[in-house]
């Protein structure tokens, strides 16, 4: 059974270059060079890889550029397996299949300042914001790079910190920088980000608790570790388009309920951190645990690996 199709693009590797100790950038393109559908600043697409595996990562083009998708992938020796398929089994010319590219910083308005602050290869959506900022041209940014010695990505980032919009610190020589100098004061009209190791994202998550929330953007590496709920009650689903009814387990997530029960979802990380499960609830009172979704999409939306349910019955858009 299918609740809904998960919709895949066909790619082709057409170029893989070394960027950095362990890092390799891949060009996907359409096999017969048409555009690729459009995508945000630091939109993410998930990678079906030959292997089985679906891992997600981010654009680090610029949206003007969809003759092409650019990734970067730095190969984790102690990951969950997708960095080192890509690494050691990926080669020019294989064919992947990606999803439809979501999320990402489109800049809005009536922000006058973004300040993007990355730690190592956390760089990686941030080019692509940096990249698209730099070419409309009426956008104060600054993105600071916290990094041991070595830049990754450094042929990429060299016209940005040639035009000054990217900030280096080298923890090898000067220590960590202070997070909070780098993000400043509270402001409507700017926007921060961050997108590193846990410990600087965590830190980063303090110290803009009290900035709006639509202000704030957080990428992270690796999921939390899931919420074990005491009390947690055993709840029904029920799929709108179809009518079905699927019980779910004091304990049970909803994605494995509906695993159980036949249906497909398109899932990634299963953590809450990469939008790939996103799906729509039309009644009830969801458990929100993700950490992706912005309040505003959270009356619409929520995340099937990690949500859970207030309510005896939860209806989906499916």
């Amino acid at each position: 059974m299918s609740a809904r199709p998960i919709t895949t693009i066909k790619t082709v590797v057409a170029g893989i270059e070394g960027a950095g100790a362990g890092i390799k950038v891949f060009t996907l393109a359409d096999p017969d060079r048409w555009d690729l559908p459009p995508f945000k600043p630091g939109a993410h697409i998930d990678l079906h890889l030959p292997n089985g595996l679906v891992r997600t990562y981010s654009l680090c083009n610029e949206p003007a550029d969809n003759s092409r998708y650019l990734i970067a992938v730095k190969r984790e020796a102690d990951g969950r397996g997708g960095s080192r398929a890509l690494h050691d089994e990926v080669g020019i010319g294989d064919v992947i299949g990606v999803s439809l590219p979501r999320g990402g910083l489109e800049p809005g308005a009536d922000i006058a300042r973004h300040v993007l602050v990355a730690g190592g290869i956390g760089v990686t959506p941030f080019l692509s914001m940096a990249r698209h900022l730099l070419q409309i041209g009426n956008a104060d940014f600054v993105l600071h790079l916290i990094v041991r010695e070595e830049v990754p990505l450094a042929a990429h980032l060299a016209p940005l910190i040639d035009a000054g919009r990217v900030v280096v610190h080298r923890t090898s020589c000067a220590g960590r920088p202070n997070l909070a100098l780098l993000v400043g004061e509270v402001g409507v009209q700017t926007t921060v980000a961050c997108c590193g190791p846990e410990g600087m994202t965590d830190e980063f998550e303090r110290l803009t608790a009290a900035w709006p929330a639509a202000n704030v953007h957080i990428e992270r590496f690796v999921a939390p570790p899931p919420v074990i709920d005491p009390d947690a009650k055993p709840f029904t689903l029920s799929l709108a388009r179809t009518g079905t009814e699927i019980p779910v387990r004091a304990g049970q997530t909803m994605l494995a309920a509906l695993q159980e029960a036949g249906i497909d979802i398109s899932t990634s990380c299963c953590g809450g951190i990469c939008g790939a499960c996103k799906v729509g609830w039309i009644e009830g009172k969801p458990v929100h645990r993700d950490r992706v979704l912005s309040p505003y999409e959270r009356e619409r939306f929520l995340m099937i690996c990690v949500a859970g349910s207030d309510a005896d019955r939860l209806v989906l858009d499916l």
